[in-house]
């Protein structure tokens, strides 16, 4: 029986960063060690330290394929599966293929080879990941129509972040060995901003960190990992407070990054009034206006319920309005926050001194 090769995937916050050279290097390397090792698809756009890394590696030529006219090259899938290397380094990910090539996008034929038994070393950019493409609209202005799925980076052997500082990013720029000279001035204004290389920057070292840590809690128990992402939980009740709290545990979120969701525990036997529906109502409304998930179940048990979803969704941050119970029942009974403080050791609890009226 075949086995399916392995896929190694090289990401970067833009062009320039060096994906394609730390690519090369790699596969230098392994040939050295034994690897059969062909370039399938490589750009190197000119850039001459790309350019001398090919050297040494077979590279398997391009098909042509005539499009309205216009003869056009691809990468020859069929060729590679023929040769049948060990590896093959597959450049830009989220290509699309010319119209009428056997599959549409690039990644498709990567994912054919890789059924394959031959294992494939890939580069991309973070704002082609499909999940990213809103967000990247909205920090650079730029729509990125080559989108690859977000299983690609889940099911992949291998994630590797090539990371440079946005000030070295720029200084290449400056140097020629990203873009032609005539093309700098438009690109430092436009998408190579200072502002929008930060952003990309940390969009991709946090993509990746996530995916580290979904590999982590699907290989290991999860009382042995440690949460990378910032993840916030805010308790709702039908005290007014609840909506403070949530505009509090969002401020919160957004300062971290985090992904923030809100929990209502409900008394299985206990009816809400009218005016405590529109309520909780009103709390969902303003979560999901935050772009957080609303969570709403029902149990006796508070502390329990609370724990067990902070545990399920990896939650950091709880943000928890203090007890509104009178002095003497807490004394009596304890209060649900002493009751979380006990079981979330691990999860740092914000307790919000809030009116209630």
């Amino acid at each position: 029986m075949r086995h399916s090769g392995k896929h190694k995937i090289f990401v970067g916050m833009a062009a320039g960063v060096g994906k394609t050279f730390k690519m090369l290097e790699e596969a230098h390397s392994l040939k050295q060690e034994g690897t059969d090792v062909v370039i399938g698809l490589l750009e190197t756009h000119g850039r001459k330290e790309t350019a001398d890394k090919v050297s040494g590696l077979e590279i398997i030529p391009r098909k042509e394929i005539t499009y309205n006219g216009v003869c056009l090259s691809e990468m020859d899938t069929e060729a590679i599966l023929l040769r049948r290397p060990d590896l093959v380094l597959i450049d830009e990910l989220a290509h699309t293929n010319v119209p009428g090539s056997l599959r549409e996008k690039r990644y498709q034929d990567v994912e054919y080879i890789l059924a394959q038994g031959i294992d494939v070393y890939s580069t991309v950019n973070i704002q082609h990941l499909e999940s990213l493409n809103d967000l990247v609209a909205k920090i650079t202005g730029v729509v990125v129509n080559e989108r690859i799925p977000n299983y690609l980076l889940e099911q992949s052997d291998e994630v590797v972040v090539v990371d440079v500082t946005p000030e070295t990013l720029e200084e290449r720029l400056l140097e020629g060995k990203i873009y032609p000279p005539n093309q700098v001035d438009r690109a430092l204004l436009n998408f190579f901003q200072r502002r929008n290389l930060i952003a990309l920057r940390e969009l991709s070292l946090r993509e990746v960190a996530d995916n580290v840590e979904e590999e982590a809690y699907e290989n290991v128990a999860t009382s042995l990992v440690c949460n990378i992402r910032e993840r916030v939980l805010v308790c709702v009740s039908t005290y007014p407070n609840a909506l403070q709290l949530i505009r509090r545990a969002y401020r919160l979120a957004n300062y971290m990054h985090a992904p923030l969701y809100g929990l209502y525990v409900e008394d299985p036997d206990r009816f809400l009034s009218k005016q405590e529906s529109l309520h909780i109502e009103s709390c969902k409304h303003l979560l999901n206006e935050f772009g957080g998930e609303f969570l709403r179940l029902a149990d006796y048990n508070k502390a329990k319920t609370i724990a067990l979803t902070a545990h399920q969704h990896r939650i950091t941050q709880i943000v928890i309005g203090e007890t509104q119970q009178p002095r003497w029942k807490v004394f009596l009974k304890g209060s649900l926050i002493q009751e979380l403080l006990k079981s979330l050791k691990d999860i740092d609890i914000h307790i919000i001194a809030t009116s209630n009226k």
